[in-house]
């Protein structure tokens, strides 16, 4: 079961709050009806046809990243670890979004691939396609689960449905729209349900400051250290503080940041929505401003749970850091925000699953089905089976979702999985794209390489070596930041020695794929040149940089 057995999380849902969620549902229903009018091809189901403007994609970019696990996990890593969460944004999320949108895209974008995979097959041929797209089906399946796993929790609380049922139940209600209006449905809802979490949120953020008597009352109830990021030693597991930097700054800002948001399909299909190349440069960019102060709305609420809800106060067993957020709108909302907030987090849950699920079927379906099994069928063939695996996919997420129950922190799950299949594929695909002499052999033996470092090393830390063993076992988060930096490592050198010993594509077939071999107005939209600075990729991005720093700055 989701919860104990004395209810601790059954909240006091009134017929206005079941209103509010009923109309929540007729939107998010009518949005995917109105999507379906629009699905005459398969392009159009899985990359919207390529016609959505950057506002939008930009909204949807950072909603798909907002699900139940952004809001449910960040608040227990809140709970647990304070303001050294913010690293999750701060330092693990804008530089990589800035990065994606004025290196990357142009190579996305431009070479009209569907898929991300789809890049690394035509990069580096078969092989590497077939192990990426597999590694990513895998991991969405997977991180899907987390997201069910969350909507039946809240379903729980609200009705007191057993796990299973709620499994069940939440299924269907991802179904319903996204095998109706595809990926144009999952972003139009993306960007409703971004609206929708802020107005949920907000208010619980400061009802709940209120509560615990301000700022000043908040600091005095917590460490000081939770209200520092640097040196980030608790979150790190690392007791040196020099060490403690280094390890966030390398396997969290970089290693695990630019593996997520710049290889993971999941985001990037959001952008390659877009109706031009500036908009598609300019949509993760658009999203790092909210993104920047997310946080404030996620992870303070955590904090505050730890000093007001008496459950943490007393410290009762079997209440988990995943339990802050429902805890903290059981005992401060009133009907109707109650509504507001329960609409708030099905909203997170639909938008996270979606994009996984929305992402997961373009993959399967393109770079699995259509190039392995069964190839050369007409457009609406595919465009079937991909609302089939939007089916298959969504019974499997109920499954996955069990393995997920047994982590107290999704975040830590979480981080182990990018840790296992993003790490080394961003190794790769960063390698690949500045050197031109790297082969196909090392494209696909450095991805299986880093993946297994990445797995060795966590099933020795969680099974073998016991106790407080050097960079085993480490506390916080840090095994995942570890696992995550061999990853990369041994993705590197596998693929630099491989291709020492093997022969690369010729110059001519890596026109579009690799930096030095793509033209300058290949790389580039000339028609930004003469746009005002707010819709140019550069300063955008440069103005999103200096503003991080100095939330840096400001919360040292």
């Amino acid at each position: 079961m989701i919860l104990a057995q004395d209810n601790l999380l059954r909240l006091d849902v009134h017929a206005m709050d079941y209103l509010i969620i009923f109309i929540y549902f007729a939107f998010v229903l009518g949005i995917g009806w109105a999507a379906r009018s629009k699905v005459s091809s398969s392009i159009d189901f899985f990359l919207s046809g390529r016609s959505l403007p950057a506002w939008v994609t930009g909204l949807a970019f950072i909603s798909a990243n907002l699900g139940a696990v952004e809001i449910i996990g960040m608040s227990a890593t809140g709970m647990q670890y304070g303001f050294q969460t913010m690293h999750y944004f701060w330092i693990g999320a804008i530089p990589a979004m800035v990065f994606l949108g004025i290196v990357m895209m142009p190579f996305y974008y431009g070479s009209k691939v569907r898929s991300v995979p789809e890049f690394m097959l035509k990069r580096f041929g078969p092989a590497a396609h077939l192990v990426n797209a597999i590694s990513f089906a895998v991991a969405q399946l997977l991180i899907a689960g987390v997201n069910l796993l969350l909507l039946a929790k809240i379903v729980n609380a609200i009705l007191g449905w057993s796990l299973e049922a709620t499994l069940v139940v939440a299924a269907i209600i991802v179904l319903s729209y996204i095998t109706l209006g595809g990926l144009s449905a999952a972003i139009y809802n993306e960007v409703l349900q971004f609206f929708v979490i802020v107005a949920a949120l907000a208010p619980l953020t400061i009802i709940g400051l209120n509560r615990a008597g301000g700022w000043q009352g908040l600091k005095a109830a917590i460490p000081e250290s939770h209200f520092h990021n640097w040196p980030g030693s608790d979150i790190s597991g690392f007791d040196n503080p020099i060490v403690s930097i280094i390890g966030i700054t390398f396997g969290l800002g970089f290693v695990l940041s630019f593996g997520y948001w710049t290889t993971n399909f999941v985001e990037v299909q959001r952008a390659m929505a877009s109706d031009s190349l500036s908009a598609a440069r300019r949509t993760p960019i658009i999203g790092a401003f909210p993104k920047m102060f997310v946080p404030f709305i996620v992870v303070i609420p955590g904090m505050v749970a730890s000093v007001i809800v008496s459950e943490y106060v007393e410290g009762k067993p079997g209440v988990k850091p995943n339990d802050a957020m429902l805890l903290l709108m059981r005992d401060l909302l009133p009907n109707g925000l109650l509504g507001v907030a329960i609409a708030g987090l099905l909203a997170a849950f639909m938008a996270g699953m979606a994009a996984n699920i929305s992402a997961f079927n373009t993959v399967i379906s393109y770079d699995i089905w259509q190039t392995y099994v069964v190839k050369d069928k007409e457009d609406g063939y595919y465009l079937r089976f991909g609302r089939l695996a939007t089916v298959v996919a969504t019974v499997i997420a109920v499954f996955t979702a069990l393995i997920a129950q047994n982590f107290g922190n999704v975040m830590d799950y979480l981080q182990t999985l990018f840790g296992f299949f993003n790490a080394p594929l961003f190794a790769t695909f960063i390698l690949g794209m500045f050197w031109r002499k790297m082969t196909p052999s090392a494209g696909w033996m450095s991805l299986v390489c880093g993946t297994l470092a990445a797995v060795i090393y966590w099933v020795i830390s969680k099974f073998i070596i016991t106790g407080d063993s050097g960079v085993f076992n480490l506390t916080g988060q840090g095994t995942a930041f570890v696992a995550a930096s061999l990853a990369f490592a041994t993705a590197i050198v596998v693929a630099i020695v491989v291709s020492l010993f093997t022969t690369p594509k010729p110059r001519n077939e890596l026109v579009g794929f690799v930096y030095s071999e793509t033209p300058k107005e290949v790389r580039t939209d000339v028609l930004e040149a003469s746009a005002p600075w707010y819709k140019r990729t550069v300063p955008l991005g440069m103005l999103c940089l200096a503003m991080v720093i100095c939330l840096n700055a400001i919360f040292a």
